[in-house]
């Protein structure tokens, strides 16, 4: 278990590079879920990041207020690219390889469904939400409902936003 303010961690959640992470309030971090940063990473207020989660790849990443990573989802900063001239894994050396490093943003309010992989340079905006085992390859626009980066619907920004504001308006301790 992590020692973090105002963050509650498990006996298996696993944190590599902490010093390179700002944390928020009231974050939940599951079992079995694995950070691992290289570059510097934002977790915004209560956020949650469900077991068997992971966050990797060398690049910067954040996640904004009020926001999940479900259970089994991948955010990859970096990932090699198998199409072109690159082989290998890890275990080659760099100038065989064909990395993509690239930042990931998730606004506020957003939920990443169980399972789902988020790719390098990708940008989820603010309220979107990712259907469960979504690929995710490039940006989403705010407010939308996605299987992948196919919108299927609008969410209800008005109704999210009404029940922040009566979030915001109660004490902490009557949340419970």
């Amino acid at each position: 278990m992590h020692k973090i303010p105002f963050v509650k961690t498990f006996e298996f959640t696993k944190i590599a590079g902490i010093e390179n992470i700002h944390f928020g309030k009231g974050v939940l971090i599951d079992d079995f879920v694995f950070i691992y940063a290289t570059e510097k990473m934002k977790i915004g207020n209560y956020v949650h990041i469900a077991c068997f989660a992971s966050v990797t790849g060398g690049a910067e990443f954040e996640i904004g207020d009020f926001s999940a990573i479900s259970q089994g989802c991948r955010i990859l900063m970096g990932t090699d690219d198998f199409k072109n001239w690159g082989f290998g894994n890890s275990a080659i050396p760099g100038r065989y390889r064909n990395v993509k490093r690239a930042p990931i943003r998730i606004g506020k309010f957003c939920i990443i469904g169980a399972n789902s992989v988020v790719l390098p340079g990708v940008t989820i905006g603010e309220g979107a939400t990712i259907g469960a085992c979504s690929v995710v390859t490039r940006d989403v626009e705010p407010w939308g409902v996605y299987v992948g980066n196919r919108k299927i619907s609008e969410r209800d920004k008005e109704a999210v936003l009404k029940t922040y504001n009566s979030f915001l308006s109660e004490t902490e301790n009557s949340r419970d």
